[in-house]
């Protein structure tokens, strides 16, 4: 049977915002250089050409495309599984095609034991990719983690039928939200689904921990390649990193997850009580952090 040639002359254009997203699924092909996603190499087999498809198909910006420049649409894995536990009590997919609109954020579907799912942050808006994820079955709420993701919120859910969640304190930015999370006490969402309201990164930032397995962060926290480690985005705490601290006091020893699913940063899958014990470290170290300058180029991805 005739194989379809590797594509070969990939690069990544100047409109890059250094998101970190590409990297996230591609890092043995794309590194960083001078404040931007650069392409390290050329794939080399079918793997690592459907690894730097999945980064190009992710990218805010579409800054990652082959020699031809135009992005073959056939091979995009979105959503994409990333956790099943095959016994039907969940299942988390990566949804890709991240937003510029929401700063380049990921964004997840978690199916729930009744087939149903939710939608946590949001995509680049398009009626063919809502289609495409309502293929998964129905989505019941769309789960906002904080302002900065709430770009397409209302879309996404009307064309579910879904109900769209936001916390008050960042209500500003979905005011027509269907259902609004109040204080900084755990709320239930649905069965095995728990708001968690985090003020710091932002005023009504928000966590939502699932089935005591996932961990769907926003910007409150993420794993860091650098530091091997779970970090807080200090240099972009736009409301508080002392709140933020209160917050994660507060609420540290009430989480129990093995994923870490944040908006910016990677992704990181680990024993729970090993989870738990980063997660104690990094309260401990958050409760030292004296408010700094926004920059964004200190973010240790």
């Amino acid at each position: 049977m005739h194989k379809k040639p590797l594509e070969s002359g990939w690069y990544i254009d100047e409109r890059c915002t250094n998101c970190d997203v590409a990297r996230q699924l591609a890092p043995d092909l794309i590194g960083e250089a001078d404040g931007r996603s650069v392409l390290l190499r050329q794939p080399r087999n079918p793997s690592e050409a459907a690894r730097l498809g999945a980064a190009a198909h992710a990218c805010p910006t579409r800054s990652i495309r082959p020699a031809t420049r135009r992005l073959d649409a056939s091979p995009d894995p979105f959503p994409m599984a990333l956790d099943d536990t095959g016994t039907g009590a969940g299942a988390v997919y990566l949804c890709g095609h991240n937003s510029p609109h929401t700063a380049g954020a990921n964004s997840y579907l978690l199916r729930r034991p009744d087939g149903t799912l939710m939608m946590v942050d949001t995509p680049r808006w398009g009626p063919a990719l809502a289609a495409r994820y309502a293929e998964l079955g129905p989505v019941t709420d769309v789960l906002l983690t904080h302002r900065d993701h709430a770009a397409h919120g209302r879309r996404y859910a009307d064309r579910f039928g879904a109900r769209l969640w936001i916390h008050e304190g960042d209500l500003d930015a979905a005011p027509d939200a269907d259902r609004i999370l109040r204080g900084t006490e755990p709320a239930g969402i649905a069965e095995g689904v728990t708001a968690h309201p985090l003020p710091g990164h932002t005023r009504g930032s928000v966590l939502y921990l699932a089935d005591d397995r996932y961990c769907f962060s926003g910007d409150s926290f993420y794993w860091s390649r650098t530091t091997a480690d779970l970090e807080v985005a200090h240099s972009v705490t736009w409301y508080s990193i002392e709140e933020l601290a209160a917050s994660l006091a507060r609420t540290a020893g009430r989480l129990r997850f093995e994923w870490v699913l944040p908006g910016h940063g990677d992704r990181r899958h680990l024993p729970a009580d090993a989870m738990a014990r980063r997660l104690r470290d990094l309260t401990a170290r958050v409760g030292q952090l004296r408010p700094r300058p926004i920059d964004f180029a200190a973010v240790r991805w």
